[in-house]
C-alpha cells in the first residue's frame, strides 16, 4: 500500500468550534486549524499538549492499547509535534521529542518516545540503492528493491557479460523504483517505535517494531502480520532495505545492505554492501561487499567475509579473505560454494574457488580453484594447500547440516522471495562429482601410479587420497543416480520392458548439460538461458514476471532432474533408453545399495568418534575414568542410542527394503520378456 492509497482520505471533517476549543483548553496549538480533519467518532479528550502544523488528518481514538509488562494505556497523542500527517484510528502517540513529519500512520500504530520520524522531499525508502557486492571497486552492483530475490540478484551481479541483460534489470527496478517513490512515509497497521532516537524517510509496514534503534534512514522495513520484522537497540542502518520476519538488533551496524527473510544480523555486526538473503545469520562479526546466499552463517567477533559469494556456509572463528594484492586495489574476489564450512583462523587469498561441501583449515597464501572436487577437505600443511577430495560424503556433520536446513526456515511470510533446494545430491553437486572423478583419473594416469602428491591448481592432491576420493565420488553418484530412479519408479509396475522404457523416458529434453547454483536454487543451464533470452527480448517485461520465470523453473526441479539423470544413466549403461532392459535397472539398483549401505556405515564409523575416550576429556572433573565416562553419558548420552545413529540404521534397513521391491519389480518383468 503506497501512502497515497491508504484509505484514510474519505470520511474527515472539519474540527467543529467547540472541539478546537476544547483541544486549545489541553495544550493543543495549531497556526491554521482548518487544516486539521476528524472521523466522526474523534473526541478531543484523547489529544493533549500536541502542535499540529500543515494538513492533518486524526482517526478516533477508542481503545486500550497495551505494552509490555501488562501496562494498558488509552490510545490518542500528547506530548507531540505533528505536521502534516495522517493518522488512523486508536492510534497511541506520546513524548515525540522533535516532530512526526510527512507520514501516514496507520490503525492501532504506537509510537513513544522517539526524537524525529519524517520524510524529507521525495524518497524511494531503499528501493534503487545500488550495492557494491563481490568486487569492492564496483562492476557487480545490484540494484536492490522491495521484492529482490537470491536468484534475481545473482543474475545482476553475476552476468555482466550480458548487457542487454542487465540494462534491462535496470530500467525494472528503477520502474518500481519510481511507483513506490514518495513525500509521505508509511508507518503500517499494529506497527510500534519506541524509545527511537533518529527515523528519517523510513517505511515500516505492518507489525514492524522499531525499539531503541540509534539512527534508520532511506530504508524499507517490509513487516507484515504473519512475520514481523524487528529492529532492536543500539542499530544504525542506512540505504537498506529489511524483508518479513528479519531480526537487526544489538547495536548492529549497516550501510547500504539488503537483510533478506528470516535473516538475524545482531550482537554488533557490521556490514556494507553487502546482501543477506534468506535465514543469513550475521553475529559479532563483519561484511563487507559480500553476497551472502540463503543460510550464511557466521557467529565470532574475529571473522570478517570480504568479497565473496557464499551460500549456505558456517564460517568459524577468525575467518578471513584478503582481496587485493597491492597493485589495483581491492579489485579480487572469491567464490565458496554451498555448504561449505571454515575451521577457526581460516584464510584465503583471493581469487580462488572453493568447492561444493568443502571444509577449509588453515591459511591458504596461493589462488586455487576445487569447484569440480566437491566435498573435499582443503587443509593447510607447511604453507601448502593440501586438498583430500571426497572426504566429506562421509562425514556426519554433512549429513547433519542438509537435514538441519529446511527445519530452520524461520520465513512465515505468505510469499518467500528466494527459491530454495536443500538437497545435498543433485545433478549440479553430481555433476562436479563426475567432473572430479574424470579429473583425478587423468590426474593418476599423467602423474604415474607412485606419485606420492598430484598437482592441480595450485592444491596438491596425496596419493592416497586420490585413490579414497576416486571411490567416495563413486558411491556418491551411485546413491544419487539410484535415489532417482526408484524414486521414479515408485508405485509403478510396467506390465513389460516397453512400459519399463516408457516410463523412463523424461518429459523434456530440458536438463541434460550442465547445471548451476543461482544462490540457493539449482538449475539447468539451459533453463536459466531461455528466462534470461525471455528478458532480453522483452517477453519478461516486469521484475513479477521475472519473479514466476524463475519460480517456474524451481517448480520444475524433478522433472529437470529425471531428464539429467536419464541422460548419464544412458551413459553409464551405453545404450538409450529405449534399449534399457530388467537387468539394466536390476544391476543400476544393487549398485545404490551397496553405496547406501557402505556410505551409512562410514557415516556411523564417523558418528563413533564422537563417543571416544579422547571426545570425554573434560568430563567427569572430579572422579575416576568411571566417572568419566558416566559424566560423559549423562551429557551427551551413548552412541548405541543416539538418535541420529538409530536414524543411519534404520535408514540402510529402508532403503535395502525399497531396493529390493523395485529389483523384485523388474525380475517380473524379466520374467515376462521370457
Amino acid at each position: 500500500m503506497t501512502p497515497e492509497s491508504n484509505g484514510y482520505e474519505p470520511d474527515h471533517n472539519p474540527l467543529s468550534d467547540e472541539q478546537i476549543a476544547q483541544l486549545i483548553d489541553q495544550g493543543c496549538s495549531c497556526d491554521d486549524w482548518s487544516q486539521v480533519t476528524v472521523t466522526a467518532g474523534f473526541r478531543p479528550e484523547t489529544v493533549k499538549a500536541t502542535r499540529f502544523s500543515g494538513r492533518v488528518k486524526l482517526g478516533a481514538f477508542e481503545k486500550q492499547v497495551s505494552f509490555f509488562g501488562g501496562v494498558a494505556r488509552p490510545a490518542g497523542i500528547s506530548h507531540a509535534t505533528i505536521h502534516n500527517c495522517t493518522i488512523g484510528d486508536n492510534a497511541y502517540i506520546s513524548r515525540v521529542r522533535n516532530y512526526i513529519a510527512n507520514y501516514v500512520i496507520e490503525d492501532d500504530v504506537v509510537i513513544e518516545n522517539i526524537d524525529l520520524l519524517a520524510v524529507e522531499g521525495a524518497s524511494s525508502f531503499g528501493n534503487g540503492v545500488e550495492i557494491a557486492v563481490v568486487n569492492e571497486a564496483g562492476g557487480r552492483e545490484i540494484s536492490i528493491y522491495d521484492g529482490l530475490s537470491a536468484q534475481k540478484a545473482y543474475v545482476m551481479a553475476f552476468y555482466r557479460h550480458r548487457p542487454v541483460l542487465i540494462e534491462k534489470l535496470r530500467q525494472m527496478v528503477a520502474d518500481y523504483t519510481a511507483s513506490v517513490t514518495s513525500s509521505m512515509g508509511l508507518v503500517g497497521r499494529g506497527a510500534r517505535i519506541m524509545n527511537c532516537r533518529i527515523i528519517k524517510n523510513i517505511k515500516l509496514g505492518p507489525a514492524g517494531v522499531l525499539e531503541a534503534v540509534n539512527k534508520l534512514e532511506n530504508g524499507s522495513v517490509n513487516s507484515c502480520p504473519e512475520d514481523p520484522v524487528y529492529i532492536g537497540p543500539g542499530v544504525f542502518a542506512e540505504h537498506f532495505i529489511a524483508c518479513s520476519g528479519s531480526r537487526i538488533t544489538d547495536g548492529t551496524i549497516i550501510y547500504k545492505c539488503f537483510i533478506g527473510q528470516g535473516t538475524v544480523l545482531s550482537r554488533q555486526y557490521s556490514a556494507e554492501n553487502s546482501v543477506f538473503f534468506a535465514n543469513c545469520g550475521g553475529h559479532h562479526g563483519e561484511a563487507c561487499a559480500v553476497f551472502a546466499g540463503p543460510y550464511t552463517v557466521t557467529h565470532h567477533k574475529s571473522t570478517l567475509l570480504i568479497a565473496g559469494l557464499f551460500s549456505f556456509l558456517n564460517a568459524g572463528s577468525g575467518t578471513n579473505q584478503s582481496n587485493h594484492m597491492y597493485k589495483f586495489g581491492p579489485v579480487h574476489q572469491g567464490v565458496v560454494e554451498r555448504g561449505s564450512k571454515t575451521a577457526s583462523d581460516s584464510y584465503i587469498l583471493w581469487p580462488a574457488k572453493v568447492g561444493a561441501f568443502t571444509v577449509v583449515m588453515g591459511r591458504h597464501y596461493r589462488n586455487s580453484d576445487t569447484s569440480d572436487l566437491p566435498f573435499s577437505y582443503l587443509i593447510e600443511h607447511e604453507d601448502e594447500s593440501i586438498l583430500v577430495p571426497g572426504v566429506n560424503l562421509r562425514s556426519v556433520g554433512t549429513i547433519r547440516d542438509a537435514r538441519k536446513w529446511p527445519t530452520r526456515d524461520r520465513r512465515k511470510a505468505p510469499d518467500k522471495l528466494d527459491c530454495i533446494n536443500f538437497r545435498l545430491l543433485s545433478p549440479y553437486t553430481v555433476q562436479k562429482m563426475l567432473n572430479g572423478s574424470a579429473l583425478l583419473a587423468r590426474l593418476k594416469e599423467t602423474c604415474g601410479q607412485t606419485s606420492e602428491y598430484f598437482a592441480y591448481h595450485s592444491v596438491r592432491i596425496k596419493g592416497t587420497s586420490l585413490v579414497k576420493g576416486l571411490r567416495l565420488y563413486k558411491l556418491g553418484i551411485d546413491k544419487f543416480l539410484g535415489n532417482c530412479l526408484i524414486k521414479h519408479l515408485a508405485g509403478k509396475q510396467p506390465a513389460d520392458v516397453g512400459q519399463l522404457r516408457e516410463m523412463l523416458e523424461p518429459k523434456t529434453d530440458t536438463g541434460p548439460g550442465k547445471w548451476v547454483d543461482m544462490a540457493g536454487m539449482f538449475a539447468p543451464e539451459k533453463a536459466i538461458e531461455d528466462v534470461l533470452c525471455s528478458v532480453e527480448d522483452g517477453t519478461i517485461e516486469t521484475l513479477d514476471q521475472l519473479s514466476e520465470a524463475l519460480r517456474s523453473v524451481h517448480r520444475d526441479y524433478p522433472v529437470y532432474e529425471w531428464a539429467w539423470v536419464a541422460n548419464v544413466l544412458q551413459q553409464r549403461l551405453g545404450k538409450t533408453l529405449d534399449c534399457v532392459t530388467p537387468d539394466d535397472i536390476i544391476k543400476l539398483v544393487t549398485d545404490w545399495k551397496n553405496a547406501v549401505t557402505e556410505l551409512d556405515n562410514m557415516l556411523c564409523a564417523d558418528a563413533r568418534k564422537e563417543f571416544s575416550a579422547t571426545v570425554q576429556t573434560g568430563y567427569g572433573l572430579d572422579g575416576d575414568q568411571q566417572t568419566r565416562q558416566a559424566d560423559f553419558e549423562r551429557v551427551r548420552g551413548t552412541f548405541d542410542e543416539n538418535d541420529f545413529v538409530r536414524e543411519i540404521e534404520k535408514h540402510i534397513i529402508n532403503k535395502t527394503a525399497l531396493g529390493d521391491e523395485l529389483i523384485s519389480r523388474m525380475e517380473t518383468v524379466r520374467d515376462v520378456a521370457h
